[in-house]
């Protein structure tokens, strides 16, 4: 992935390549021959020992699913989390590159892990034997890093990158993105499909349900409170040099906020994850709220942008700015922005943070 945020190997824009969804391939074990040559088998009629082996199509990589993953290694925080989540952090190999502390229900699966601060090396990865890449960002995947997903392959490894972030085509840092494709659904339907890869489905069925049910009751408050109800513009910014890097376009805060019952302040922005804009623009934008997504640390708590969000709160050019005004400068990650298993808690922290009268 390029690079983008506070670190330098941050991913910044994703495009989800065409055919994400899943597919179910047959695969037999008798070639067909030329010139009409008889099948496999002298006693047995064509096909009838055929084998079929089902896989799940992801950024145009085919993942087979008859066999679950047994060695796990998995990068960035949506991933770790979701190994977690899927009840298979005993098959982790190693996890690298947290952007802030785990969630509290996974501490105690995350400690004991051999963990990595940023990603490792192709060799240093292929020395935890994992049978099995899972990355929560499309960054892990290039000639710089893992290698692309093919070359894993040759080597009997398989992987997995979230949908809503492929690349343009393996190997490659992304470029773009599709809008449509950053959504909730998206990880609906990533949680479903690794929960049938790695044998989880029953327990990938009951994250989606506590999900929706968690997203469901911030939609219906907020419906309830009638057509009235304001819709705060939100940005999501870090203070940098003279300016801010801002959550901007197709980025998944978008999404966040809007199911929370706001309006992302610089989503008519094309580009996706991090932008920067100078202070001129975020006074012109005039957010009703500012979160501050600091980050990145394994350790890293919403807590540790307290001293810029009292920087933001303090300085006499942004004293007009509604959301300084109004002290509505809130703690926040760049972890809360990523999709993936917090994305419904953080919907309904940032619904009760810009909706008090709510919640």
């Amino acid at each position: 992935m390029t690079t983008s945020s506070w670190r330098s190997s941050r991913p910044s824009s994703h495009r989800r390549s065409p055919g994400a969804s899943r597919a179910r391939v047959t695969l037999s074990l008798c070639a067909v021959l030329a010139l009409g040559l008889a099948a496999c088998g002298t006693d047995e009629a064509p096909g009838s020992e055929e084998e079929q082996a089902e896989v799940i199509r992801n950024c145009d990589v085919d993942v087979p699913v008859d066999e679950p993953p047994e060695r796990l290694f998995a990068a960035y925080q949506p991933a770790i989390e979701m190994a977690h989540a899927l009840g298979v952090s005993d098959r982790l190999v190693g996890t690298a590159y947290l952007d802030a502390e785990v969630l509290p229900e996974y501490a105690e699966a995350q400690q004991g892990q051999r963990y990595y601060e940023n990603l490792p090396s192709r060799e240093a990865l292929l020395e935890t034997e994992p049978d099995f890449v899972l990355s929560g960002f499309n960054g892990a995947f290039t000639d710089e890093q893992f290698g692309t997903r093919a070359s894993l392959r040759e080597l009997g490894i398989e992987s997995w990158i979230f949908s809503p972030l492929c690349p343009s085509e393996d190997g490659m840092d992304d470029e773009t993105i599709d809008p449509s494709a950053v959504t909730i659904e998206a990880i609906y339907s990533d949680l479903r499909e690794l929960g049938t890869v790695f044998g989880a489905s029953d327990r990938a069925e009951e994250i989606v349900a506590d999900m929706q049910a968690t997203i469901d009751e911030v939609r219906d408050t907020v419906s309830e409170a009638g057509d009235g109800i304001e819709r705060p513009s939100v940005a999501v910014a870090r203070p940098d040099g003279d300016g801010f890097r801002v959550a901007a376009g197709p980025d998944f805060t978008t999404e966040l906020v809007k199911h929370a019952g706001g309006e992302n302040a610089f989503a008519d922005l094309e580009q996706r994850r991090n932008m920067d804009v100078s202070t001129e623009e975020m006074i012109a934008r005039d957010p009703d709220h500012i979160f501050v997504d600091v980050c990145c640390d394994a350790e890293m708590t919403a807590a540790d942008a307290a001293d810029d969000v009292e920087a933001i709160l303090s300085d006499p050019a942004l004293a007009n700015i509604e959301a300084v005004a109004e002290g509505n400068v809130h703690e926040f990650t760049f972890a809360n922005r990523s999709a993936g298993v917090r994305s419904a808690p953080v919907i309904a922290e940032i619904a009760a943070t810009i909706h008090p009268e709510l919640f």
